[in-house]
């Protein structure tokens, strides 16, 4: 089988000897027409990894920024489908950067879910992270995406404790999203100390790379995770520069394409330094 684009980021960070830094964006926020300026830039912006969400009416999991982010897209005609045609458009330009989507299990039930997994591979997505849909009945969506060889990437948090975590990492691939929080998005800050255990523990029941987010909004925050995980994944931010430039009648994509430079220097240079002490 050949390797992934997840695999290979993930090895290439390993080579560099530092940590990813993973950019969540809504698609088609606030339209989209600048959502896919705004995912097109975000690799020369220092995107490792690129998190697109899908817009869902209830998005339980996210707090008022990403909620918002994805009312503003509702409310721009974005769906599932043109989701998946921003991801094609963005892979007319783009055949490295992995591309995980993210959301909610209804959306992908209404299209079904062997018809979504061979759409998504055929528009160039690598892994699908789905936040309301526990192991237990992953089983359907897993083989699908398995069938396309696409990653069902899992959330552990830190309630996922000892009993629960070989259920948690058991069939995921690419990599596992550590939820650094008990919480919503945007809300609590990740407290790196508090982190670094919790990185450790998944990461040897897993075998498998680290991303930690919920909780990381500033460039000195994203350092300190870093230092401690395998990715840092950064996204209310970004949707707050929409709303922000918004609310100033300003051109969103080149602010959230700065605020993704600044993050993105950030956790480069946390491994450097580090070594450097």
């Amino acid at each position: 089988m050949p390797t992934s684009r997840i695999d290979a980021r993930f090895a290439e960070l390993r080579a560099q000897g530092r940590a990813g830094f993973v950019a969540y964006v809504m698609a088609g926020d606030p339209d989209p027409a600048t959502s896919l300026e705004i995912l097109r830039g975000l690799p020369a912006a220092g995107a490792d990894l690129i998190e697109v969400g899908f817009p869902f009416s209830d998005p339980m999991a996210e707090g008022p920024p990403i909620q918002r982010a994805s009312q503003r897209a509702l409310r721009a005609g974005m769906t599932l489908k043109g989701t998946l045609e921003q991801i094609r458009a963005f892979r007319e330009s783009d055949q490295a950067t992995p591309v995980i989507m993210m959301g909610y299990l209804n959306p992908l039930l209404t299209h079904g879910l062997e018809r979504f997994a061979a759409d998504a591979a055929k528009a160039g997505v690598d892994g699908l992270i789905v936040v309301d849909t526990p192991p237990e009945e992953a089983g359907p969506l897993a083989a699908a995406l398995e069938a396309q060889g696409l990653s069902l990437i899992r959330l552990a948090t830190p309630t996922t404790d000892e009993r629960r975590l070989p259920a948690v990492v058991k069939g995921t691939s690419g990599f596992v999203y550590y939820v650094s929080v008990a919480g919503v998005t945007g809300v609590k800050e990740a407290d790196a100390a508090a982190v670094a255990p919790q990185v450790e523990r998944v990461r040897a029941a897993s075998g498998l790379p680290v991303a930690v987010g919920f909780g990381v909004r500033t460039p000195e925050r994203a350092a300190q995770v870093a230092r401690v995980a395998d990715a840092v994944v950064v996204g209310s931010a970004f949707v707050d520069e929409i709303a922000g430039a918004l609310e100033r009648n300003a051109p969103p994509a080149a602010k959230v394409l700065e605020t993704a430079r600044s993050l993105a220097q950030a956790v480069r240079e946390a491994r450097v330094r580090t070594e450097q002490v």
